[in-house]
């Protein structure tokens, strides 16, 4: 991809960026949120057409319609956010678009010849027939590479990959990749983790404000070049702290027992504090916030906050009491994509700005503004859609109308999902700001180090059950991932 540029109306997303990645190469694209990657892989695999530039692949001109016409080229990508038929089989999802027919008649046997041969080569087994809306989000991510790889891809592009999935399913999804490359399949894998891009590729490309301002192999780079590059400036302090002191107990879970998790979370969360809770997917942290949240049944056991103990759940009551939740899946729980930022960030408390049932709409605006802002959204303006950001900008969204509302108690579900590194030491900041002013923090994260760097004490969360909570000076990372694993609470 050579001298790429894209523009949105007045704004410019790319500005004459190049990108070149050889057959059997993984190659790396880093950049903030906003820095124009997914743009330019839009391009890329047709979705979206340049303003100017040129494209080749294996030496011939490359210019495709849409994206089946990419596909049929040899150019596939699999989204952040999984393409997953959920109400469809296994082999349905892989063979989806391009299913073997005959007078409009799908063959399944011929269907299901090819999703096995595809999963074959993945080196995976699912069972066809299952429905794919069952799977582990690792199994469904296997299944859209299983479906990319019916085209027999030259180019495959994978956004942010690993962002739902397990350590297992991650070290699973490293060997595939590998195992792709070695077939001479270019790889452009976009991640913020750098660990992963370390382990994972042999080049780099890094996108800031739309151009590409550097490129090289990843070996014998250190991150902190990488990062410099992606923000332009040193990055300070990864885990940034903000003193604070712990008050008073703020959120009392007792023998919480929800239907069918947690099994049992007791915990004491108190002004000023950031706790943390660590589990593999599927251990029932998120289902623990969720219950106290009043968005899944609880069973039994109680909720207090601040000294009064709710009988009755809802999000409406929660949220009354001062109880906000930034869930972990943003895209169907967390933002309403149709609306706009102001909307969004302004939804739960609309009374500054209403005066009769009508909003004052450019008061309502200017509060939007301000998060946008402090947060560092990068937005055409506050009107602007959600749905048109970046996932990363949208995860700032999402938490600016926590801050908004001002609550007494912020629970986090994975709230750095999808968000480069240097908002992350932003958004890090901000929660210790919250503590400082006497909130109470709960962050559920499945990134050890992010929880051992901004946390007070972290407990682990094995098999629905929420273990000890220690001081995070008593942790390290292998046992913290030694509880969560087995529940072993050993130093």
């Amino acid at each position: 991809m050579t001298g790429i540029s894209k523009a949105f109306g007045a704004t410019s997303a790319l500005s004459g960026v190049d990108l070149g990645v050889a057959a059997g190469e993984i190659h790396a694209l880093i950049g903030e949120n906003g820095a124009g990657k997914s743009t330019l892989m839009k391009i890329l695999s047709g979705a979206v057409s340049p303003d100017a530039g040129a494209i080749t692949v294996e030496g011939q001109p490359f210019r495709p319609r849409d994206p089946v016409a990419a596909r049929r080229a040899g150019v596939a990508m699999i989204y952040q956010e999984l393409t997953i038929a959920p109400d469809l089989s296994v082999a349905e999802n892989i063979c989806l678009g391009s299913w073997p027919a005959r007078a409009g008649w799908v063959r399944g046997r011929e269907r299901d010849a090819r999703a096995a041969k595809a999963l074959a080569e993945l080196g995976v087994a699912i069972p066809l027939a299952t429905r794919a809306g069952d799977l582990t989000n690792g199994q469904q991510q296997l299944v859209e590479i299983a479906r990319a790889l019916l085209g027999s891809p030259r180019v495959l592009v994978l956004d942010e990959p690993t962002s739902s999935l397990t350590r297992q399913d991650i070290d699973h999804l490293f060997t595939v990749v590998r195992r792709l490359a070695a077939r001479g399949v270019a790889i452009v894998y976009i991640s913020h983790f750098l660990e992963e891009i370390q382990a994972l590729c042999q080049r780099y490309t890094v996108l800031r404000d739309g151009h590409s301002v550097a490129t090289g192999a990843v070996a014998g780079t250190s991150t902190a070049t990488i990062i410099q590059a992606m923000v332009g400036r040193e990055v300070g302090d990864q885990y940034p702290q903000v003193p604070h002191q712990r008050g008073e107990p703020l959120l009392h879970l007792a023998a919480l027992v929800g239907r069918p998790l947690p099994r049992r979370a007791d915990l004491v969360l108190h002004r000023g504090e950031i706790l943390g809770i660590f589990g593999l997917i599927g251990a029932g942290r998120s289902e623990t916030a969720r219950c106290v949240f009043g968005l899944d049944p609880v069973q039994s056991g109680s909720v207090t906050v601040a000294g009064t103990t709710t009988t009755r759940w809802s999000p409406t009551r929660m949220l009354a009491r001062g109880v906000g939740l930034l869930s972990e899946n943003r895209k169907e729980e967390g933002l309403l994509l149709g609306r706009s930022l102001s909307d969004n960030i302004t939804l739960t408390r609309l009374s500054p700005y209403a005066t009769l049932g009508f909003i004052a709409a450019q008061r309502q605006q200017n509060a939007a503004r301000t998060w946008i802002d402090r947060l560092g959204v990068k937005a055409a303006s506050a009107e602007q859609p959600v749905g048109e950001l970046s996932g990363g900008n949208q995860q700032k969204v999402a938490l600016a109308r926590l801050l908004h509302h001002d609550c007494d108690v912020y629970i986090l579900d994975e709230p750095t999902r999808g968000v480069d590194i240097g908002a992350k030491a932003t958004l890090y900041r901000m929660i210790g700001e919250l503590a400082a002013r006497g909130k109470a923090v709960l962050v559920i994260s499945s990134y050890i180090p992010e929880l051992l760097g901004i946390c007070d004490s972290v407990a682990a969360m094995c098999r629905g059950t929420l273990g000890t909570i220690r001081p995070t000076t008593e942790w390290t990372q292998t046992s913290l991932l030694a509880a969560a694993l087995a529940h072993e609470d050993a130093a």
